[in-house]
């Protein structure tokens, strides 16, 4: 079995190339730890994760296991194929420097943020500021509130919960393992998670 591990430190970017039919499986090592995905087609970074696709594809907000991240061209990008945590947001966004002043003051402006981890770690592959769009929440707890409202509460997630993604096709992803401080979605304190991609017909 040939299995690619890494540890992405709290706060931090990451990214890889995901091959058809290898597997990526995110691990919460420690419990309540938000981490924004973004999947791009490998050949064709125009091709991408689009989340208007994915609801309308799967009927329903919230990702688990079945749910099929479905590109801007409504085609399959990766499918969830196994997932112990059970609900994950495809609503929320990505924090930023401009919302966090928006949501919890300017004293927050020079705090890092997720879309500043997208945009340093896309440059790596030519993408910019056009290339982000709405991103998924793993392990994130947005729920709907009977007016509507989207709240942002403590996880569901506990260490070492884990969940796995197939590649329909070459994908490369980036991550942002998030690091804000100012709501639930990290418990307050962000952490480490782990990334391993396993090769075809090795899980």
């Amino acid at each position: 079995m040939t299995v690619t591990t890494t540890v992405v430190p709290a706060r931090s970017a990451w990214s890889a190339l995901v091959r058809t039919g290898e597997t990526l499986t995110i691990t919460d090592l420690h419990g309540n730890q938000a981490v924004d995905f973004l999947a791009y087609d490998a050949h064709d970074t125009a091709v991408r994760y689009s989340a208007p696709d994915t609801i309308h594809a799967q009927g329903n907000i919230f990702l688990t296991t079945g749910s099929v991240l479905m590109s801007n061209e409504h085609t399959p990008l990766m499918t969830v194929v196994e997932d112990e945590v059970g609900r994950h947001d495809t609503v929320g966004g990505a924090c930023s420097k401009e919302s966090n002043t928006l949501r919890y003051g300017h004293h927050t402006w020079s705090q890092h943020a997720c879309v500043d981890n997208f945009l340093a770690e896309g440059a790596k592959y030519g993408l910019g500021k056009r290339d982000l769009v709405s991103n998924i929440n793993w392990y994130m707890n947005v729920p709907v509130e009977k007016d509507g409202t989207l709240g942002i509460v403590d996880g569901l997630s506990a260490p070492g919960l884990k969940l796995t993604l197939r590649a329909e096709r070459d994908v490369l992803v980036l991550v942002s393992n998030c690091p804000q401080i100012n709501n639930p979605c990290n418990g307050f304190e962000p952490t480490a998670v782990e990334m391993a991609i396993a090769e075809a017909g090795d899980r």
